[in-house]
């Protein structure tokens, strides 16, 4: 395993501490008057959730860890176990419905996401960054009504509800990005 300054943490890298693995979510440079520079980091445990803010001086080494990735593609869930197979040795693995978190309502049949790695452990899996939702339930489109930035919230077929621009009717597809869980544009 590479080990890294404390200084070249960058949110995203996964770090071995404490006998853990932890994704750094935040990072920030602090420079204070009085003492040596050091790097606030905001972490993630991969495997049970939990948050730990720590501090890293330059000197202090920690280790950094690669994970490996394969695109998987959604077959089924049963039982609050989600059921994807590798798309090119077509093994199949079962993972937690909770590994998406809130993402989970945003998984369609066949979709094909990313799952991290760590030895065969799964320890994270991520939705492509843009999917195809059709609004069911929203407010009439209202002619005439064209303030800069009034949304209305909408009822998305997952049961999802996210705000949409006033143009965007009942029966309509939108493109809804996952990352922040907001509206993108229409399809």
């Amino acid at each position: 395993m590479p080990k890294i300054n404390g200084n070249e943490i960058r949110p995203g890298n996964v770090l071995e501490h404490n006998g853990g693995l932890w994704a750094a979510v935040k990072v920030d440079h602090v420079k204070p008057g009085k003492g040596g520079a050091f790097a606030q980091v905001e972490m993630k445990n991969l495997r049970n959730g939990s948050k730990l803010n720590e501090r890293f001086r330059s000197a202090d080494k920690v280790e950094r860890v690669r994970l490996e990735q394969k695109d998987q593609q959604f077959l089924f869930e049963s039982d609050g176990m989600l059921t994807f197979m590798d798309t090119e040795t077509y093994e199949q693995i079962e993972l937690p419905a909770d590994i998406l978190g809130e993402r989970r309502a945003f998984l369609q049949d066949g979709m094909t996401i990313v799952i991290e790695y760590h030895e065969a452990e799964a320890l994270n899996a991520t939705l492509p960054q843009k999917v195809v939702c059709k609004v069911v339930e929203t407010e009439p489109v209202v002619k005439g009504q064209t303030a800069a930035n009034s949304f209305k919230p909408a009822v998305l077929d997952n049961g999802f509800k996210v705000m949409v621009p006033p143009f965007v009717g009942q029966d309509e597809d939108i493109v809804v990005n996952t990352e922040t869980m907001e509206y993108a544009e229409r399809a």
